[in-house]
């Protein structure tokens, strides 16, 4: 009976030895790279954005490429297309260029 008390006191102090080392980890994460991180990714998705206008600007009607190399890439893209059209069909104003975040 001693042991399974002792069994369940050492889970519960290596659990929350965990959980304290992982919440220490994504401080240091959001303290050193967080930033850079979300910056890549907005970059990444810009250009993912004009790569499928691109290739699929007709929908757009923008024809930048023959038909043939945008059907070939099609089934590739189809799940994205819905939201591909609403960010470029989108309003934007002056601020949305500025991309610095006010604190």
């Amino acid at each position: 009976m001693l042991t399974v008390k002792y069994l369940d006191s050492f889970r519960t102090l290596s659990h929350r030895l965990r959980c304290l080392i992982r919440a220490f980890g994504a401080m240091i994460y959001g303290a050193t790279v967080y930033e850079m991180v979300r910056d890549l990714r907005k970059e990444r998705a810009q250009r993912e954005r004009l790569f499928v206008l691109a290739i699929f600007g007709d929908l757009l009607g923008v024809p930048i490429l023959p038909p043939y190399y945008a059907l070939r890439l099609l089934p590739y893209v189809v799940p994205d297309i819905t939201g591909w059209r609403r960010s470029m069909l989108r309003e934007r104003d002056l601020t949305d260029l500025c991309d610095q975040e006010i604190t």
